[in-house]
């Protein structure tokens, strides 16, 4: 899933570019799926129906989730690179995370 501040149009271009085949990702939340506040959009995790407990953002910043800052990781953000392989560094860190979520019946992450 991909959850995006940006106007849906521009998430789905650049989704067309990311996943130009349909086949990695299943859907996209986009600004009109955010909750505007005081003129500022956040993404509330809370509108994908799903456990908390078991969900995680990654996000270069907090502001998009303040309601579920627990839940953030925060990666810098893309500036174009495609050399940069800061996804890739998070993989061992969302596999871990994978295992204690099978393994863990709800709670919290820290």
């Amino acid at each position: 899933c991909i959850f995006t501040t940006t106007k849906q149009d521009y998430a789905k271009k650049v989704l067309d570019v990311l996943d130009p085949k349909k086949k990695l990702i299943r859907f996209c939340l986009s600004q009109q799926d955010c909750v505007c506040a005081h003129g500022c959009y956040w993404k509330d995790l809370t509108c994908l129906g799903r456990d908390l407990a078991k969900t995680v953002a990654l996000d270069h910043t907090i502001q998009g989730f303040p309601a579920q800052a627990a839940n953030w990781i925060p990666v810098p953000r893309w500036d174009g690179d495609p050399q940069d392989e800061e996804l890739l560094r998070l993989i061992p860190l969302l596999g871990r995370l994978g295992r204690v979520v099978r393994t863990r019946a709800g709670g919290n992450w820290g």
